[in-house]
């Protein structure tokens, strides 16, 4: 197993419990920070099989989209802090970036790059993105 990136079983199912349908129109955006791609990205990079409820979950939400089709792929900032939560080296976590990207685009998302730069500027490009060509 690769590196040290856990998610417990309780995380599984909140995350599974927490999904919410796609806002209806005028509902406004919706940002989330982790989805069942992210979860089978992790799978990848444990080198675990995809487990049968995570294997229908991604056919779920890719079938009613339940996700926009865009998504900020936020990159990393050349560094990675480990924590109680994060145990994995600086050159695992470009690894586990590479695989969430090849997950993402397997699934038929259109990664939208928030390269590394400060917050301000990560700030400043989503919300250009968001509204729209020409604004």
């Amino acid at each position: 197993m690769r590196g040290s990136l856990t998610l417990s079983s309780r995380a599984r199912r909140r995350n599974r419990t927490s999904i919410t349908p796609p806002p209806a129109a005028g509902d406004g955006i919706r940002f989330h920070d982790r989805s069942p791609v992210c979860t089978h990205a992790l799978s990848v990079f444990q080198g675990r099989p995809v487990s049968p409820v995570l294997a229908a979950e991604l056919d779920r939400i890719t079938r009613e989209g339940v996700y926009q089709p865009q998504v900020f792929f936020v990159r990393n900032l050349g560094f990675c802090e480990p924590t109680a939560a994060r145990r994995i080296s600086f050159a695992d976590s470009l690894d586990f970036e590479r695989i969430h990207e090849q997950s993402y685009r397997a699934f038929g998302f259109e990664l939208i790059e928030v390269p590394a730069a400060p917050l301000s500027e990560r700030v400043t490009l989503i919300r250009r993105a968001l509204a729209g060509p020409g604004a």
